[in-house]
């Protein structure tokens, strides 16, 4: 970088870097800050399409240096004596009920990118042992589908199709196997904002498209999935009159401004109201799982250990003389934790690091 510069200077230094980008490169100006032109990470994902090679080369050295400090250097600090990290894991750590993890947060350890994904290879389970995870399918859309009782969304899972090209084909009018892949991609955007109440302009935004276009996929959707909209409306209208939800195991959260005449503060309130009952619900069925497997685990006298879990997903140590019986053990308990309208999926694989797995 420096030599494409010129000159050395503080890759850290907002002012030093608009220097060297738009006053000696004369690179094409962003959005002015107060102390210059801006040089954050939209800004420089922008500047890339100029072709000029110094600009992809920061970005990458912002994505290792953020990697270094925030985990690398970190975690190697709070490795105990026994080499192992001990995380904390607060029961009601979130609004929705789902557990949180801190000291150091384990929840957040990337796996988006190739570099993040790195970090994860570090981890390894003890001599002798690998590790297993355990992953929910689309747990908080089969809630959805449980909850709402919406017969076009229950009978997808239970045929065991494609949900996302399911209701592809729904919105699109088209025959299942003659969704494309960006058609597939759309309606999976639909689907998971549904849940979480995307507005009409933000699926726009989402899918660059127009917000006529956006209202109208949503239009449609509601139209095939009628149980899903009399559950978001119902869940808002209990919302309105008692001042909070409940999830299927009663757990309560209350919802602040789900009454007010402001309309973004009613938007976000009613999001928050559906988005809660959805995902906590899925949190408290995580929860029965992992302690049904805990149990059994110790009836039988097995050394296998629970050692993680990242929202939809557990971790386990399993020693490699115990993993088809593991194995086994797990996807049972998984898969019937609780008893549903719609069949709860497991899907489990072993690895020989943390970042093997996925």
């Amino acid at each position: 970088m420096f030599k494409l510069a010129g000159e050395e200077f503080n890759l850290n230094s907002s002012q030093q870097l608009s220097k060297i980008l738009f006053e000696k490169r004369h690179l094409p100006t962003g959005k002015k800050t107060q102390g210059g032109f801006s040089t954050d990470t939209a800004t420089l994902e922008d500047l890339v399409a100029t072709g000029d090679e110094i600009v992809p080369l920061i970005l990458r050295y912002r994505t290792y240096s953020k990697l270094q400090s925030t985990y690398v250097s970190s975690l190697f600090n709070l490795v105990g004596k026994d080499d192992r990290l001990h995380t904390q894991f607060l029961q009601i750590g979130t609004a929705t009920g789902r557990l949180s993890s801190r000291n150091p947060n384990l929840q957040n350890i990337p796996i988006r990118t190739e570099e993040g994904r790195l970090i994860r290879t570090a981890f390894v389970p003890q001599e002798g042992s690998v590790f297993l995870s355990a992953d929910y399918s689309q747990i908080e859309l089969v809630i959805l589908a449980h909850l709402s009782g919406d017969a076009a969304l229950r009978s997808a899972f239970v045929k065991g199709v494609d949900v996302h090209r399911h209701t592809a084909s729904l919105i699109f009018n088209k025959e299942t196997e003659e969704i494309t892949a960006e058609e597939r991609r759309m309606a999976k955007t639909i689907n998971f904002g549904i849940m979480y109440g995307m507005s009409a302009f933000r699926l726009a935004s989402s899918l660059n498209i127009s917000r006529s276009d956006a209202k109208s996929f949503m239009e449609r959707y509601f139209e095939r999935y009628l149980g899903i909209k009399a559950f978001v409306d119902k869940t808002v209208k209990n919302a309105e009159a008692k001042g909070y939800v409940e999830t299927m195991y009663g757990h309560r959260r209350k919802v602040l401004g789900i009454t007010s005449r402001n309309k973004v503060e009613k938007a976000a309130a009613d999001r928050v109201a559906v988005n809660t009952v959805i995902q906590g619900t899925a949190a408290e069925v995580m929860k029965k799982a992992m302690i049904t497997i805990f149990e059994e685990l110790k009836t039988r006298g097995l050394k296998s250990q629970l050692l993680l879990q990242v929202h939809d997903e557990i971790i386990l140590e399993v020693p490699v003389e115990e993993k088809s019986e593991v194995y086994a053990l797990v996807k049972e308990k998984m898969e019937n934790a609780v008893k549903l309208s719609v069949p709860l999926k497991a899907s489990l694989e072993f690895g020989e690091t943390w970042g093997d797995i996925h």
